[in-house]
């Protein structure tokens, strides 16, 4: 089993089916890292698809080479810029959740525009979701937190609901600004059925 996803076309769209086998949806962990939380979910969870997206080739083996030692058949790990992913790679409608766990929070204003969440990326997230799909943000800068529920409860496409999320494994980040004692600060954002969509 390789849980490495190589698409044989970067710029067509590409279903759930495609990328597991079968299908129609998955939950998607956008900046997987050493894919810690990915691989407890999908342990923990063997009946949903996870697909982790990372950017680094060094990373991407690693979760890969866990996954196969744990035999997690429900794991795939797809090397790919996020934003790319959600908006040109899936076919709209194919993510059920999407994790977005602890990113670079670009802290100096200058660098704000670096920052994924931003008002035209919403649409993007919107398209890519599931009709009941879920947007789960953690982050452990308070600037950035409020960037995001800002912009986030500004849209009609998302609203804005309480953490459903009964296991949730912690990543490294969590763990090590938790140690040092910061505030973890979280929230969970729930798709919209416009009437006119």
């Amino acid at each position: 089993m390789n849980s490495a996803y190589v698409p044989d076309d970067y710029f067509r769209r590409h279903r759930v089916s495609d990328i597991f086998g079968d299908g129609e949806s998955c939950e998607v962990d956008l900046g997987c890292g050493d894919g810690g939380f990915l691989l407890a979910m999908a342990e923990h969870y063997p009946e949903r698809r996870f697909l982790g997206i990372e950017r680094l080739l060094g990373r991407v083996r690693k979760v890969c080479r866990d996954a196969q030692k744990r035999e997690l058949d429900n794991l795939r790990v797809l090397r790919i810029e996020s934003r790319y992913f959600l908006e040109w790679f899936i076919e709209p409608g194919s993510v059920s959740r999407l994790h977005y766990l602890f990113p670079d929070p670009w802290p100096k204003e200058k660098h704000h525009k670096n920052r994924l969440v931003q008002e035209d990326f919403i649409p993007v997230l919107h398209r890519a979701l599931t009709v009941d799909g879920s947007f789960l943000f953690k982050t452990d800068h308070e600037g950035y937190f409020e960037w995001v529920c800002e912009r986030m409860e500004a849209s009609p496409l998302f609203k804005r609901v309480e953490w459903s999320a009964p296991f949730y494994p912690k990543t490294d980040f969590q763990q090590q600004w938790e140690a040092m004692g910061k505030p973890i600060y979280a929230a969970e954002f729930r798709r919209c059925e416009l009437p006119n969509s």
